[in-house]
């Protein structure tokens, strides 16, 4: 194996004075992040590109408008040639070397006393990666690592004793890919995860062997763990310390009593963050081909559950409902629907399962749909949508697609439309 003469450092130039020498873009860059470190940063060049000059402006630097002298390097902790000029970078550099100060020399790698590596910064984790000199060859693995990282690939969990704190996560709609990257980094830090039955389960499997996950899943009429001791759970785990991820599906804020959970960390002192997730009310009946909008059909839509009071939503077609939670309540719901004057033929999709190997689609009518649900057994996790926008659906019947949208909608589904090579498979029950 090859010798390096290189080792890998940190300096922490915190108050202490550097030298940057030249004025361009590339001096303009290695003094931002001088002052990034907290360093007192002295510029010497005739002339300086406006970077510089509103960094001298605003007083975070200090620029001397002339050519480089031998003095300039006295007293200073560091030096960094960005001229353009071979000749005075290698004056500066060894006027630094006779004097024992670091110093990166810009014209010459080889020459170079020091190296600037290729940095990126997630969370407090700092990432430095020199690549014999090959500056994009270092942003290029700088920047797969950085990656690996956010999407959490890579472990970023702290080891040693930290502050405790709580992370509401929307993890999508069940399927792992759907996650954010910010939750999927997050979910690779926690200590602890209290985890929903609908969330991305299979995140958990790649979890560190000494993260606790604490069950808290509920389904319609049974709450094992009262939503009051998932309050408690919440706060108790994070004053021990811990990071806390709680991982639930779709969006904590829609309809997910994120917000009774965040205000109650809140209350008790608890360092909470709120990272949205795809919420399964517009995602759902996404993979099954059908937007909550559509031009021509629909410009809004409400979401709402199953057991709430449906009379206050608009009882147009062209207003889409979406109803999440809503299957065993279904028939009530059409009735209610119905008696607020929701045409009986008003279309109906709903989505078991979405985004999972075992999605499945029925799609009827208002009038039709809860039979329809009953007789095959339909069951949650669903989502159900009412209206016009259904008969985009590629699973809709051939007769849902001859409405007057048609002169609308240039780009309006061909009856025997495919589905597209990513949609989950699904097994599609329409009405008679």
């Amino acid at each position: 194996m090859a010798i390096q003469d290189i080792y890998p450092t940190a300096l922490r130039l915190l108050g202490r004075p550097v030298l940057v020498v030249g004025g361009g873009p590339v001096a303009a860059r290695r003094a931002k992040g001088l002052l990034d470190a907290g360093a007192q940063v002295t510029v010497v060049a005739p002339a300086a590109s406006a970077a510089l000059q509103e960094l001298a402006d605003a007083g975070l630097l200090t620029w001397e408008p002339r050519p480089y002298r031998r003095e300039d390097v006295d007293g200073v902790w560091f030096v960094q040639t960005a001229t353009g000029d071979p000749a005075v970078d290698t004056e500066v550099s060894q006027d630094a070397e006779a004097q024992r100060i670091w110093c990166v020399n810009a014209s010459d790698h080889e020459a170079s006393a020091a190296w600037t590596p290729a940095v990126a910064v997630v969370d407090d984790v700092h990432i430095a990666v020199n690549a014999g000199g090959d500056p994009r060859r270092a942003m290029a693995l700088r920047n797969a690592v950085a990656t690996a990282l956010d999407t959490g690939d890579l472990p970023l969990r702290r080891r040693r004793a930290h502050r405790g704190s709580v992370a509401l996560v929307g993890g999508g709609p069940g399927d792992s890919g759907l996650i954010t990257v910010r939750g999927r980094r997050l979910l690779g830090q926690a200590d602890v995860v209290v985890a929903d039955r609908l969330g991305p389960r299979e995140l958990l499997n790649e979890l560190a062997p000494d993260v606790r996950v604490i069950e808290v899943g509920k389904t319609p009429g049974h709450h094992p763990v009262p939503q009051a001791d998932i309050n408690r759970i919440l706060v108790d785990e994070a004053q021990q310390g811990h990071r806390v991820v709680r991982l639930k599906g779709g969006d904590p804020y829609v309809l997910g009593r994120g917000g009774e959970e965040a205000e109650y960390c809140r209350q008790h002192g608890v360092e909470v963050e709120v990272v949205s997730g795809v919420t399964s009310a517009i995602s759902v009946p996404a993979a099954a081909g059908i937007p909550v909008t559509h031009r021509g059909l629909a410009k809004g839509f409400s979401v709402v559950t199953g057991h709430e009071e449906l009379s206050e939503v608009p009882a147009r077609a062209d207003h889409t409902v979406v109803l999440l939670m809503g299957v065993g309540q279904l028939r009530d719901s059409a009735s209610a629907l119905g008696k607020a004057g929701l045409p009986a033929d008003t279309p109906v999709g709903i989505v078991e399962n979405g985004y999972l190997p075992n999605q499945r689609v029925t799609i009827g009518t208002l009038g039709s749909i809860a039979d329809q649900a009953e007789a095959i057994g339909v069951a949650n996790p669903a989502v159900i949508v009412i209206g016009d926008v259904v008969r985009v659906s590629p699973f809709a019947p051939s007769h849902f697609k001859t409405a007057d949208y048609s002169t609308t909608t240039p780009n309006r589904p061909r009856t025997n439309q495919t589905i597209p090579s990513n949609t989950p498979r699904t097994t599609s029950v329409l009405t008679p």
